[in-house]
């Protein structure tokens, strides 16, 4: 974890995302917690300053949350993300109580009306809207300027392709409140072919200091390679998310 941190360090990035943990059971073994803060030491001991956003991806129930955060606390995460699934977020009250790391979530929530009440709660720090499931640029907007009245900041979700970027980027440079942007060059998912590769300029991405350019180009600012499209489109992809599984055998969240 360490290396891949210093190699983002290294081209001028100044925060990162990481998976906290694998699969959890309600209650399960401190080796967990364990093996996830020594993830997040890795990571911290490349720069006591560099951002660090910490992704439980829905994997972990409230009573290990409550534990990994508290855990977690002393290396100073930028934010923890999805400590639950969003259908839990009424845990999110109970996991606030027990850290001062602020909580991001949104990626699964798809309307202004699924942020509403998240937003009313109060036990949300940061909205994480993705434009390519909810709603597109004009909602997502919507849902962003939402949230800033209630003081909580945006960072739209965006594990994807440059498009869906691109469209963030817009959105972003409209709201007080984004104030980071996830995208997903080199991603773990990215096999055989990466973000850049179905740019005719791959130069509209460049990231200085941490930052990106607004795309300023007609549209969203970017001409995509079609012939590149056409090429993978002839390989075609069938991805689907990995299963995991508990060690009792039930169906555990990726």
């Amino acid at each position: 974890m360490g290396l891949a941190a210093q190699s983002m360090v290294d081209k001028g990035f100044t925060a990162v995302k990481m998976n906290a943990t694998d699969e959890m059971g309600y209650l399960d073994s401190y080796a967990k917690i364990d093996a996830a803060v020594a993830r997040i030491a890795a990571v911290r001991a490349v720069d006591p300053y560099l951002g660090i956003g910490v992704d439980f991806h829905g994997r972990v129930h409230k009573p290990m949350a409550k534990i990994l955060a508290k855990e977690l606390e002393p290396f100073r995460p930028m934010f923890i993300e999805e400590p639950v699934l969003a259908e839990n977020n009424e845990a999110l009250r109970e996991i606030a109580r027990h850290t001062s790391i602020p909580i991001a979530t949104g990626e699964r929530m798809f309307s202004r009306w699924d942020f509403k009440q998240l937003l009313i709660d109060g036990y949300a720090d940061i909205i994480q809207p993705d434009l390519s499931h909810a709603g597109g640029i004009t909602e997502c907007k919507k849902i962003i300027s939402m949230a800033e009245a209630f003081d909580v900041a945006a960072a739209p979700h965006c594990p994807l392709g440059p498009i869906a970027l691109a469209a963030c980027l817009q959105v972003d440079a409209t709201c007080h409140n984004a104030f980071i942007q996830e995208q997903s060059l080199g991603i773990h998912y990215n096999i055989g072919n990466d973000l850049l590769d179905y740019l005719v300029d791959p130069t509209v991405f460049e990231y200085h200091n941490g930052y990106a350019n607004i795309p300023t180009g007609p549209g969203l600012g970017l001409e995509i390679n079609e012939e590149y499209v056409k090429q993978r489109a002839q390989i075609g992809h069938d991805w689907k998310n990995p299963v995991w599984r508990n060690t009792d055998g039930s169906v555990a969240e990726w």
